[in-house]
């Protein structure tokens, strides 16, 4: 091969790939939308409490954490799409499970092994798909990458309402979905990325997180807030007098939102020099949405219309901080980097669905909009020290 033709093929759209990574984190998104309400209002329709609702969910966070370091290692033994095609098959025998498990202990190793596949796929399809877009292409690429997931959560949530909680069809149709979405990953296995056997230790693995501080925190954040507000809101709606239906509705307007304002809100921290600002105004508005919630919350459209805006806004912590972070480090180090903002968007999901449950436990329906304040407010705490600071523009 030429070096004109390998900096041709550098610059070429590898479009396959890219479909068979993508179509990966759509089964995330719709695993995530459809799972979490689901899942939930079962354990609330067998007399469980929202603080354990909250501890079954926040397992999820234990196993990411838990996966995140195993992606590498399994994806250089077996090659990276059949690594996510394994995932695949895994989640979705775990997923069946919750149907045919009737004892709440049984949740939680289901919930471990349904979460460790899940981030696995989420790993490596991120590093499949950075490897797969040329760097002048890398923003488009990321818009579609957060648009298509951002359509799973809105997705999943929508199917949750139309399909309901009884019997097995939910089950049914999340497992159909994700077996599809695995036809596009074994067409494209013979185009899979390779990874280094060797892999990197732990310590340079872990060292991203406090590289790239605000970058990784912002992941929390969003893996507090999603986690625990997606699992969480079905009950919260119920409390403040939605229905079910209604509720899932609303979730499906969040999901909306992430649809519609990532690509803009992405291309607004294009034009920007310091992309830690755009967080901070991410942030800044999280935390002014789940304050003036309780507000809307008697007006289903009024709380549509903000729940639209602000879960569009909050979601962008993670698409902007990931391109902060690739703005910051490329090739193996920013898979390495990847890899550690899903271990940080795993702390998140322990700790969201915890405080959370907690919080609405302690305070009663109040206590869901207060939890969520404290993620943003904390994270704007950390927002404004390092800019302050500005350690060498991370």
């Amino acid at each position: 091969m030429t070096v004109e033709t390998q900096t041709q093929d550098e610059e070429r759209v590898h479009w396959l790939p890219m479909i068979a990574a993508i179509s990966s984190i759509s089964v995330v998104g719709i695993a995530i939308g459809l799972g979490m309400p689901l899942l939930s209002v079962i354990l609330e329709s067998r007399g469980h409490s929202a603080s354990m609702i909250g501890l079954n969910t926040a397992v999820a966070g234990l196993a990411s954490i838990a996966g995140a370091p195993l992606a590498t290692p399994l994806a250089s033994r077996l090659g990276v799409a059949h690594a996510m095609l394994l995932m695949i098959a895994a989640g979705a025998l775990a997923f069946v499970g919750f149907h045919f498990a009737p004892a709440f202990w049984m949740w939680f190793p289901l919930r471990v092994v349904l979460h460790i596949a899940l981030t696995v796929l989420f790993i490596l399809s991120e590093f499949w798909i950075s490897t797969s877009a040329p760097p002048h292409r890398r923003g488009l690429v990321l818009g579609i990458y957060a648009t298509v997931l951002s359509l799973g959560f809105a997705a999943g949530p929508w199917l949750f309402a139309h399909l309901g909680s009884t019997g097995f069809l939910p089950f049914g149709v999340a497992v159909g979905l994700v077996m599809i979405a695995a036809i596009p990953v074994f067409a494209a296995r013979k185009e899979s990325p390779p990874i280094r056997p060797e892999g990197e230790e732990t310590s340079g693995f872990l060292r991203y997180i406090w590289l790239v501080p605000t970058a990784t925190a912002a992941v929390l954040v969003f893996g507090a807030v999603e986690t625990g507000g997606f699992a969480l809101f079905p009950v919260y709606g119920g409390r403040i007098g939605y229905s079910e239906s209604d509720a899932a509705l609303l979730l499906t307007m969040i999901g909306l939102g992430n649809v519609l304002l990532q690509i803009p809100i992405g291309m607004i921290s294009d034009r920007v020099s310091d992309r830690r600002y755009i967080l901070l105004v991410c942030a800044t508005v999280g935390l002014v949405g789940t304050i003036v919630m309780p507000m809307f919350a008697q007006n289903w459209h009024l709380m549509a219309g903000l729940l639209f805006v602000w879960g569009g806004v909050v979601a962008a912590l993670y698409t902007v901080g990931l391109a902060h972070l690739g703005s910051q480090l490329s090739g193996h180090e920013l898979a390495s980097a990847n890899a550690a903002f899903v271990l940080c968007y795993g702390v998140g999901m322990v700790l969201g669905p915890q405080a959370i449950g907690i919080g609405m436990d302690i305070f009663g329906p109040s206590g869901f909009g207060w939890s969520l304040a404290l993620f943003f407010a904390a994270y704007m705490l950390v927002a404004f020290w390092r800019l302050a600071f500005r350690n060498k523009g991370l």
